[in-house]
């Protein structure tokens, strides 16, 4: 059962919640006490408000007189206490329910709806307080705290308000918890149906794009994956059938001819076995399109870089395509900026460049012309081969690098492909763009 994320993280928001609100209980604890702290010095100011005006009483009469002491008496109790006065020799000389008596009907009925007398409760037993009057003793005091219960109900008002805050916002927290952990969850589990899909061979599939966060962004990442697989699963078919029709062709040649000379139908002659050997030669040229592939795609761990002036190397390779540019009647023109050095491999540049001059030169007619231009950009070398031939069409030119692909019949489909291993390699990056029918450029950008 814990085993499932979703759980996990509810008992999270749970500990969380619970958490908090076991610091709310933590902080009434420290409140109550901190108030009763408060009462309790509060009612010892009393006590000395009291003591004090008794023994001005005293001073004041030089002895004490009930009927003097009957308003300090009755004071005291306003202020929350019950107390009795003794003289020196241990008689009493008033108490609280004395000094009320002794009051007049009218003003007792005022003190006692004042000091709420009626409705409250002795607390606990009296305690003694001596009074004294220039260092000699002049009698003693005895208090007992009238409880009104004012400071209980504020106790318990508190109490349930806690009470209530547990059960709203401790029910709130735990209901929001179990939603948002569902919800958290609900992306999730689809991306992991979503990859359970994938795994099992639907690479149609797709997630639902519910958020801008992680999670949304983690599924659209997602996406770009599936897409990714079901376009290059594509290209796998279409480069399983293209191989296989690459191979059978020759293959079928080369069984046929064999056949017919083994039955006797086809001479052994000079100029059968050349038909054979074209035939066997189409075939090492598959196998080693394929091979070239492998290379460039391990390039990575080869390259031997080393600085590169462009014109003289870009002059070189046009150099090597004077001839077939020239039989076809195609112009080939390079451009170049003085002194451009490129940190890179030479062999490996050169590959690159042959392949998109080799690739112009099909694409481009009699009369036609290509362009090199290479030049310093920002950060980075570029060098362009540009031609005005039969361009590629734009459904086409997403897949153009492509491995195996092919947008008109002719070639593997890897000579691209293999010329964006080998520019990736360099930490670089190729970009093509292409207006059917008048013309195509692609541009390599290495870092300097």
């Amino acid at each position: 059962m814990f085993k499932s994320l979703w759980i996990k993280f509810f008992l999270l928001l749970t500990a969380v919640s619970l958490i908090a609100l076991s610091s709310a209980l933590i902080l009434r604890e420290l409140m109550i006490s901190d108030f009763k702290k408060y009462i309790e010095g509060e009612m010892e100011d009393r006590i000395y408000w009291i003591t004090a005006s008794l023994e001005s009483t005293y001073e004041k009469h030089s002895g004490w007189q009930n009927e003097e002491v009957i308003e300090d008496t009755v004071w005291a109790l306003m202020l929350g206490f019950h107390i009795r006065l003794y003289d020196m020799n241990g008689s009493m000389v008033i108490d609280t329910a004395r000094a009320v008596n002794a009051l007049s009907p009218l003003m007792k009925k005022r003190i006692l709806a004042i000091s709420e007398i009626s409705g409250a409760e002795n607390s606990g037993s009296f305690i003694p307080y001596p009074l004294f009057l220039g260092g000699n003793e002049i009698g003693q005091l005895e208090v007992r705290f009238l409880n009104t219960g004012k400071d209980a109900v504020f106790i318990y008002r508190s109490n349930l308000m806690l009470l209530l805050s547990l059960f709203l916002l401790g029910g709130s927290a735990m209901v929001m918890s179990l939603v948002f952990s569902k919800r958290l969850m609900k992306p999730v589990k689809g991306l992991t149906d979503g990859v359970t899909a994938i795994s099992g061979g639907n690479l149609k599939k797709r997630v639902a794009i519910t958020s801008r966060d992680e999670i949304g962004n983690l599924s659209m990442a997602f996406n770009s994956m599936a897409q990714t697989l079901e376009t290059q699963e594509s290209l796998r078919k279409k480069l399983t059938s293209n191989i296989a029709h690459e191979l059978r062709t020759p293959l079928t040649i080369i069984r046929g001819e064999l056949e017919g000379m083994m039955d006797g139908f086809i001479p052994v002659d000079n100029e059968h076995l050349e038909s054979l050997y074209s035939e066997i030669k189409r075939l090492i040229h598959i196998i080693e399109g394929i091979e070239e592939l492998a290379r460039a795609e391990a390039s990575i761990l080869t390259l031997s870089r080393q600085p590169v002036e462009l014109m003289t190397f870009l002059k070189n390779i046009a150099g090597r395509f004077h001839q077939p540019f020239s039989e076809k009647g195609v112009s080939l023109e390079i451009r170049c900026e003085e002194g451009v050095i490129a940190s890179a491999d030479p062999e490996r540049l050169s590959q690159i460049i042959m392949n998109l001059l080799s690739n112009a030169l099909k694409a481009t007619e009699c009369g036609g012309n290509v362009l090199v231009i290479a030049s310093r950009q920002d950060a980075e070398l570029a060098i362009e081969v540009r031609d005005n031939g039969c361009g590629i069409k734009q459904e086409d030119l997403q897949f153009v690098f492509e491995r195996f692909y092919k947008g008109k019949e002719g070639g593997l489909g890897l000579g691209l492909a293999i010329a964006r291993e080998l520019v990736e390699a360099h930490g670089g990056r190729i970009e093509a763009r292409s207006d059917y029918g008048k013309g195509s450029s692609f541009t390599v950008y290495l870092p300097i």
